[in-house]
């Protein structure tokens, strides 16, 4: 009986141990999958919050630029259409008033084609020089007194010009007036380089330069309005010209004095955390206000780069052979033959129209990453070429004022879409400002050389001067191709990716916090 009962016993607590060892298990089990519940929790945890910090930082970021662009992008653009009206006013001068004999050419001593192709010309000479300096002055003095000294003298000097009574005073009047403009367009991309990545500058540099070409529809108008005060006061329609838009600019000089921010650390207007968020989505290589205004290092860096002599290519075979004609556009439209003077006036409007519709359009596609800017500016470049070819072999006004306004509308995209990745290619404070410079310097070939390509004398067919854009428009076409292999590769070397500036600045702040 008592084997029996022993060996029921052990029968008995065989089935009770085996539970309790389940029941250890299952407990043991329990708590690992509370423990991996609890730390898929702790990451989802901090996925949502780094979500959150990014949301929050991106909706900082988009707040600090949305003021920056208020007041700064769009107060230079609007200052850049007054100056673009300034350097546009000349062309328009040419033919006002000429049927009444009160043309400029003709009261400041009968002005022969090639005495008016220097008039045009001297303006830019100082540009062309005083440019690469202007950019590293106005690091120096800081760019709220730089630029409204820009604007003040500029506009002085321009009402000055309504004064002249030959052609040495037209001359003079012309060099210090770009004296006193250079170093503004430049002076304004080097700005705001300080302030916005060079990659998420495409559409606010093509909403920049759209204004300013939009001058030109404003300053026709302008002209044909003014035309018909020619005798008022006893002044003739294209001294009234000059006198009146010489006005606005000293205006705006003196607001841009006392309102104009300087760099994200100093400005007022913004919370400490959107000085934060912008001084982080800058890239190191980006100018600083913090550095040196010169760095000799940086200076041989720029010369040693082969891509400053590849962009400076871009910019002068462009400059004469694409824009050359913009500088003669009134008269060029004038001598198709089938309007007057006035009305030639008005047929440049649509011209600058149409141009600043497919500059914004194609920054927008650029800034959305949906068409490269290198092959959007070959494809552009061969487009005006083309239309160059074609007007050698019309002879109908209308289809050649139609291929002009094409052609012009081409040129003046190429430019500001290629102006990002001159920015990004620069290293540096003062390596940025020089090769800013330089490099808008290079454009002033428009101006010098223009006029001289499309004199009247090549009228009214300019076959001569169309071919001399053709052959140009091959070199630039050529010299983009160039800086596109070459940034490509340096891109390449240096591992360059594309990466979600919102994401890298909400992990910069959750590491921080």
């Amino acid at each position: 009986m008592g084997e029996e009962t022993n060996i029921t016993l052990a029968v008995d607590l065989l089935p009770r141990a085996s539970t309790k060892t389940t029941m250890a298990a299952v407990a043991t089990r329990r708590e690992a999958e509370q423990g991996i519940d609890s730390k898929d929790a702790a990451v989802s945890e901090m996925a949502t919050h780094a979500d959150s910090i990014s949301e929050e930082s991106k909706a900082i970021g988009e707040a600090a630029y949305r003021k920056a662009d208020i007041r700064i992008l769009l107060w230079y653009s609007f200052v850049y259409l007054i100056m673009r009206i300034h350097v546009s006013n000349i062309t328009n001068t040419a033919i006002i008033n000429v049927e009444e004999g009160d043309g400029i050419k003709n009261q400041l001593g009968n002005l022969t084609s090639g005495q008016w192709a220097w008039v045009l010309s001297i303006f830019y000479y100082p540009y062309m020089f005083f440019e690469p300096t202007s950019t590293i002055l106005l690091k120096y003095f800081s760019p709220r007194i730089w630029m409204s000294r820009i604007m003040i003298t500029w506009g002085i000097i321009s009402m000055c010009q309504g004064a002249t009574q030959n052609y040495a005073g037209i001359l003079a009047a012309r060099f210090f007036l770009g004296l006193a403009e250079s170093g503004y367009y430049p002076g304004v991309l080097y700005h705001l380089s300080f302030w916005y990545p060079a990659k998420s500058t495409a559409l606010r540099i093509a909403v920049f330069y759209a204004s300013g070409q939009f001058s030109g529809t404003i300053s026709g108008l302008l002209a044909y309005a003014i035309s018909f005060m020619n005798g008022v006061g006893g002044l003739a329609g294209w001294r009234w010209v000059f006198i009146l838009e010489g006005i606005p600019a000293i205006l705006c000089g003196t607001y841009t004095y006392f309102a104009l921010p300087n760099y994200p650390e100093t400005s007022t207007f913004l919370t400490e955390e959107q000085r934060k968020i912008i001084l982080q989505r800058l890239p190191k290589t980006q100018p600083t206000s913090s550095a040196n205004t010169w760095d000799s290092k940086q200076i041989k860096t720029v010369f040693k780069d082969p891509t400053t002599a590849t962009f400076t290519l871009i910019w002068i075979c462009h400059a004469i052979g694409g824009w050359g004609v913009s500088q003669v556009l009134p008269t060029v439209i004038y001598e198709l033959g089938f309007t007057d003077s006035a009305n030639s006036q008005l047929l440049t409007m649509p011209t600058y129209a149409f141009a600043c519709i497919c500059l914004i359009f194609i920054g927008w596609a650029i800034q959305r990453q949906k068409i490269s800017p290198w092959i959007a500016a070959i494809v552009l470049e061969i487009l005006a070429c083309t239309c160059y070819v074609v007007l050698i072999c019309v002879k109908d006004s209308i289809a050649k004022y139609v291929l002009i306004m094409i052609a012009t509308s081409c040129s003046i995209c190429i430019y500001p879409i290629l102006w990002p990745e001159r920015i990004r290619a620069a290293h540096g404070t003062t390596a940025a400002g020089l090769t800013i410079g330089l490099t808008n310097a290079a454009a002033q070939m428009t101006g010098i050389v223009g006029p001289q390509v499309y004199q009247s004398k090549f009228g009214p067919t300019y076959r001569v001067s169309y071919s001399i854009s053709i052959g140009l428009l091959f070199g630039a076409v050529a010299s983009v191709g160039m800086t596109w292999y070459l940034i490509r590769k340096r891109d390449l070397a240096v591992g360059e990716v594309k990466s979600d500036d919102e994401a890298k600045v909400g992990r910069e702040l959750m590491g921080k916090s």
